[in-house]
Order: structure tokens, then C-alpha cells, then sequence
């Protein structure tokens, strides 16, 4: 079944009004709960779609899978199967979620395969090898250049060239729900002789967008913006929590190191890039021309609204920003493309993420960094409070979803609490 199509679906599930998780959608993840082992799931409206309990039952039978792959706590072997076969578990589970097909709806087991995903933890979705964090917006990088650069010449000369880029941490990746302790690091303020030590002052999110790896290249083989997107299985919002007086300090000449490493948030569903196919959109025009093989023949961006709201402890959250990765400078294609180019090779379950989306409006900037001014100036929190940057008991809540002809396809919540360094 396309997903391309504008034709209208309906489920025999019960989808709450503007629920992220539509009949369109059905994104993967891994879960248990108080009676259930891990894992692998696929969500509908406020249930999970039990995929092993699907196997048992004998609604795979014809895939011919290997025995136990959905009794796992990560998605890499599901993932290693490839795009075809997870492409066609996916739209079995949307066949059989289908208002007229009763062949699940009316099925003995039911109640087993639906899980109601209230009641479900969710895990850290893929193992992931290694991580990749790109420098991707042009206005997040303009702004930066514009404070601690240059306000005249804010761009470094090769960044119109080709996609910036550092590798991270992979082991400090949590998984949405898991709190983030203030890191401590080394600092100097300009008017400071020696560096301090101690727990950031300059806590801060950044809002991003993550791929994941579906297939893997051997070492020496690069992957074209072409082919870009076979490898490419879905995506998670991703929250590259930073310490930015720490970073400032340590950055030159080697880049980010103590200010990121300490932890990364990811949503838990992960998206496929199947069912953000009907939002897929032209990205904004690349000048200089870019080197051929970062050249692009179709579109690789996508047009999906993401915000960032801060909720301090006990009290409502307020939007502080609200932007769309459909700004982004550098696409998922061009970024692969550059990660391979020099025979770099990749393995499934590696995350790409985006670096900070940012657009031309304050409101769009996807950093405090960037609302505040690096502290000049203080955003207005609905209850009276005032930041500049983040306070311990602050929870930091990014959301996102595609919408278009009737058509939503969201991300969930990814949901983190900034508390007291240990």
C-alpha cells in the first residue's frame, strides 16, 4: 500500500484527534511492560501492535522469518533484514489494522497483539555503534558565527561546501523519560584570569532530527546521494543536550568534546522513511553549486513541524520554539554522502543527527543559545519565570509531526529533565 497516496484510510483502532500515531504512520519501536519481555513493536493511536504475538499467530508465515526476531530489546536484526522485508511487515500490520479487514479485528488473540501503550515502557530503540553529529542549519550556523565569530563574515569558508560534521559519544544516547545530570567541566569567562571548574552554568538543548542506518558498506565504499536513502530506515527527534560553557572552552581546535558527550536524548518510535514520503519537499538553494557528489537530482528534505517547550518542576510547559527541518541547509542524502565519501564505512544502527534546526525567525532558533543570545537577553516562561538558559528541574519536551492532506505523521514526545549534577 502507498504511502504516497491522498486517499483516506481508516482503522478499526481508536485514533484520538490529531494522535501522531495514524494509520499513515506506524513507526517502530521496542517495548515492554510489567508482564511483557522486550519487544519490537509498531504504534496505533494509544496502542502498540504486539509484532511477536502477530508472528505467533502466523500473520507472518508467508515472510518467512527468522524465529524470534521480534522477541528482541533492539531493532538492528529487524532492521538488518532489510528495507523490502521490514517495508512489507510494516504494511501487513497496516492491511490488518484496516477498518474492513477483520482478520485481526475479529481474531481470538486481539487482545494479546494490542497492548495499550500507557501501560508499556519504552527502550532505547537500536544499538548504536556510532554517531554522527551535523552542523546542517544554515541559520543556527550563521547565528553562532554571528556571536563567537564574526557578525560581518559569520560563516567558516568551507561550510557552504560540504556538510560539517564531528563524531560523538554513542554510549551516553538515553532514551527518552531518562533524566540528564548538569555536567561539570572546566570554564573561562573573558574576564577570568585561569579556567574555573564545576557544574555548567550554560546548560541547553538543541533541537534535532535523527536517521538510523538500515544497511551497512564495507570499508572504502561510499554511498551516493542517489542511493542515499536505501540505507537510511527512518527517524527520531534527537536532543544533543550541550554545555555551553564548557564547549566554548574546549572546542578550539579539535571540536566538541566534554560540553556534548555527557548525554543525547532520542524519542523512541522511529519513523520510516515510507511514511514521510507524502511530506517530502525541495530544500532551500544551495549556493556555490555544490561538488558533484553532493549533487542531488530529486528532493531529500522533508517538511515536518518540530517545537521545543521548557516545563519547570511542578508547573506548565511553555513553547519556546517552533521550527521545521524542512529548513535545514544540507539534506539527509548530502550528509550520508559526505560521511561515506572518503570510504568511511557504516553499520545498521548508526544515528545521524541533524544539528540544530533553526530558521530566519527568533522564534524558529532550535537552541537557548540562540533565543537568549547566549544569555543577553531572557525568555519569558508562561507562570512569570525568566531563562536564559536551563535551570536543574527543567524538563525539556521536543515534538514533531508531518501534516498534509488530511494526512499526520508525528514522533511522539521526547521528554528529558535537566537535574542537579552528581
Amino acid at each position: 500500500m502507498s504511502d504516497s497516496t491522498t486517499n483516506t484510510l481508516s482503522t478499526w483502532v481508536e485514533v484520538p484527534k490529531n494522535s501522531d500515531f495514524t494509520i499513515y504512520n506506524l513507526p517502530f519501536g521496542i517495548f515492554k511492560n510489567k508482564r511483557l519481555t522486550p519487544r519490537v513493536g509498531i504504534a496505533i493511536g494509544v496502542k502498540i501492535v504486539d509484532l511477536s504475538v502477530l508472528d505467533r499467530e502466523g500473520f507472518f508465515s508467508d515472510f518467512f522469518l527468522p524465529e524470534g526476531i521480534f522477541h528482541s530489546d533492539v531493532l538492528n536484526d529487524l532492521i538488518s533484514l532489510g528495507k523490502v522485508q521490514t517495508k512489507k511487515i510494516r504494511e501487513r500490520v497496516q492491511e490488518l489494522l484496516l477498518e474492513d479487514n477483520e482478520k485481526l479485528r475479529d481474531h481470538s488473540a486481539r487482545g494479546k497483539v494490542m497492548v495499550n501503550r500507557k501501560e508499556a515502557e519504552m527502550l532505547l530503540p537500536v544499538k548504536i555503534g556510532d554517531y554522527t553529529d551535523f552542523y546542517s542549519s544554515l541559520e543556527h550556523a550563521t547565528n553562532v558565527g554571528k556571536m563567537f565569530r564574526d557578525p560581518e563574515n559569520a560563516l567558516l569558508p568551507n561550510w557552504k561546501h560540504l556538510p560539517v560534521a564531528y563524531h560523538g559519544r554513542a554510549s551516553s544516547i538515553i532514551p527518552s523519560g531518562v533524566p540528564v545530570n548538569r555536567p561539570k567541566g572546566q570554564f573561562k569567562n573573558p574576564d577570568m584570569e585561569k579556567p574555573g571548574f564545576g557544574p555548567s552554568k550554560k546548560m541547553d538543548f538543541e533541537l534535532e532530527l535523527a536517521f538510523i542506518t538500515g544497511k551497512s558498506t564495507k570499508l572504502g565504499d561510499s554511498v551516493s546521494t542517489e542511493d542515499a536513502e536505501d540505507y537510511i530506515f527512518g527517524f527520531t527527534l534527537f536532543n544533543d543536550w550541550s554545555a555551553r560553557d564548557i564547549q566554548a572552552w574546549e572546542y578550539v581546535p579539535l571540536g566538541p568534546f566534554l560540553g556534548k558527550s555527557f548525554a543525547s536524548s532520542m524519542s523512541p518510535w522511529i519513523v520510516t522513511l515510507e511514511a514521510l514520503e507524502h511530506f517530502r519537499v525541495n530544500g532551500p538553494s544551495q549556493e556555490p553549486e555544490v561538488l558533484p557528489y553532493l549533487n542531488c537530482e530529486t528532493p531529500h528534505s522533508f517538511d515536518i513541524n518540530l517545537e521545543v517547550q521548557i516545563q519547570p518542576e511542578g508547573k506548565k510547559a511553555t513553547k519556546v520554539c517552533q521550527s521545521n527541518f524542512k529548513y535545514m541547509y544540507w539534506n539527509v542524502a548530502q550528509q550520508l554522502a559526505h560521511q561515506t565519501i572518503n570510504g568511511c564505512n557504516i553499520n545498521v544502527g548508526d544515528l545521524m543527527a541533524s544539528g540544530t534546526i533553526s530558521g530566519d525567525a527568533e522564534e524558529s532558533f532550535g537552541s537557548m543559545l540562540e533565543l537568549s543570545w547566549n544569555g543577553e537577553k531572557s525568555l519569558q516562561l508562561d507562570g512569570g519565570e525568566e531563562r536564559t538558559f536551563l535551570e536543574d528541574g527543567d524538563t525539556v519536551i521536543m515534538k514533531g509531526y508531518a501534516e498534509k492532506d488530511g494526512i499526520r505523521v508525528g514522533f511522539g514526545e521526547l521528554k528529558s529533565q535537566l537535574i542537579p549534577a552528581k
